[in-house]
């Protein structure tokens, strides 16, 4: 596990006693460029000044050259160094403060937080708000005077050298809350020198990974020398605590897991899933353009934007056909319709809330192969077989819990060579990350249904036939990129 270093313009900044982590002052630290090489400590910056060229600027600013993971980055504090560089954060934080203060008075100002942290028990969620939009050890937010609502005038960064006892107090405090680890892998005999966190949400229905396949990554990776630490939505302002994240909930571009991915973006962290694949992989309008200018074969398929498109896709795919919404992930969003008047029902309805449908030819078959594929190479490949009485591998339809058929793993030296490498084109469109490959195989070839960010990763499933080197790879990936 990556361990802690703490800037500080004089010794005397700061007591070394009320905190564990290793203290030294920003000058010796910039003066001492080789003093981690080989590691990658996380930097929390208490410089005095903050300001253009000073030392607490560019210890911030080195550290990111030297590829330490540092609080304030350079970004940080130029966002803050004038109102019109941040301006657009306001109306979110100034709606968060209102709705905190509802029921009472407004809070002085300034207001203090410490690493996202607030006394005030009202600011909970206005301070780590604040926190997600500008990470530094602490800020004072300063309001309006005589405003009619509370309203944030100015943010900027508390001087270190100014806080009295009761305020050092609060800063240790909150420092050691947000340097604190709360899960992780049994102890190994070495130090953990990396540590991963795995976005999750142990209340999901469907999730690509249950909390017990976690914990069997957990203790592959332990023997690799990688924490694995399981975390949720509210955890996005301790995000930079570790050095990679791998999203196990399902993804969307337009929820929390997004926001984590391209926070992990910004931090330069190797992250499962990346923005541009979730992007990329999310809309399925999309995937059937960027396969076809590829050369992968998809079914046949017609793009529905409104009524006259009906009959088209009608006389080019005939019935049944296939009906997709453009985001709809673990066989939702998509249904199988018998006959033009089921079409006009269905794709109205869905044409009401999104302005694009794709309807593909219908295959029928007795399993879909899902070839996973990391970094460019095959991880595992399983055939997930159609729920029973069902044309889906899940069925929705049930009237409670979605029904799921079973699955055959494959060793990948006994995976038929055309589907893999069907798989591995289609995969190598996207990017470099995970991604599952959904194909048809059928008499006349084999065939791209869809491309997931975020594939299923089950243990004893996806990993039956490549057992615990589908979790040993996995790891390496994350370690490669980090080592690069």
């Amino acid at each position: 596990m990556s361990q802690w270093v703490v800037l500080v313009g004089r010794l005397s900044d700061l007591d070394n006693s009320a905190t564990p982590h290793k203290v030294m002052t920003s000058r010796d630290y910039l003066a001492r460029p080789a003093l981690f090489r080989g590691q990658r400590p996380k930097v929390i910056n208490l410089s005095r000044s903050y300001a253009y060229q000073s030392r607490g600027y560019y210890a911030s600013l080195l550290a990111e050259a030297r590829g330490h993971r540092i609080i304030p980055s350079v970004e940080t504090m130029i966002d803050l160094s004038e109102k019109k560089l941040y301006e657009n954060a306001l109306p979110e934080l100034d709606a968060a403060l209102r709705k905190a203060c509802e029921k009472g008075t407004a809070p002085a100002s300034p207001i203090r937080l410490y690493f996202g942290y607030s006394d005030d028990s009202r600011l909970e969620r206005f301070a780590k708000l604040v926190f997600d939009w500008f990470r530094a050890p602490a800020l004072d937010i300063h309001l309006e005077a005589n405003a009619a609502m509370p309203t944030i005038r100015r943010i900027a960064f508390s001087t270190l050298g100014k806080l009295d006892t009761a305020e050092m107090g609060r800063l240790y405090a909150a420092m050691e809350r947000y340097t604190a680890r709360e899960w992780r892998a049994a102890k190994t005999k070495t130090p953990s020198k990396y540590a991963f966190a795995t976005l999750c949400d142990p209340r999901e229905e469907l999730p690509p990974s249950s909390v017990d396949t976690l914990k069997h990554w957990a203790r592959v990776a332990a023997r690799l020398g990688v924490d694995v630490e399981p975390i949720t939505r509210k955890d996005l302002p301790r995000l930079a605590n570790f050095d990679a994240l791998f999203i196990r909930e399902t993804t969307s571009i337009s929820n929390h897991t997004y926001r984590f991915a391209r926070r992990a973006a910004q931090e330069g962290m190797p992250v499962i899933d990346d923005p541009i694949s979730m992007i990329r992989c999310t809309n399925k309008v999309y995937l059937n353009e960027l396969m076809a200018a590829n050369g992968v074969a998809c079914p046949p398929s017609v793009m529905i934007a409104g009524r006259e498109d009906f009959s088209r896709a009608a006389d080019e795919l005939g019935f049944p056909m296939v009906l997709k919404i453009p985001d709809g992930s673990f066989s939702r969003g998509v249904k199988k319709v018998e006959d033009l008047p089921g079409l006009e029902k269905l794709a109205t309805t869905w044409l009401e809330d999104s302005d694009l449908l794709i309807a593909q030819k219908f295959m029928p078959t007795k399993f879909d192969w899902r070839i996973g594929v990391l970094g460019g190479e095959p991880l595992f490949a399983v055939q997930y077989l159609m729920a029973k009485q069902h044309w889906q591998i899940i069925n929705h339809d049930t009237g409670g819990r979605p029904m799921e058929g079973g699955f055959r793993s494959f060793a990948l030296g006994d995976a038929p060579p055309h589907v893999l490498d069907a798989g591995l084109r289609a995969a190598r469109c996207i990017g470099d990350g995970l991604y599952g490959v959904d194909l048809k195989e059928t008499d006349d070839g084999v065939f791209l249904i869809e491309v997931n960010d975020n594939p299923n990763l089950e243990h004893g499933v996806e990993d039956a036939a490549e057992k615990d080197e589908v979790w040993t790879r996995l790891t390496r990936w994350f370690v490669d990129r980090i080592e690069r």
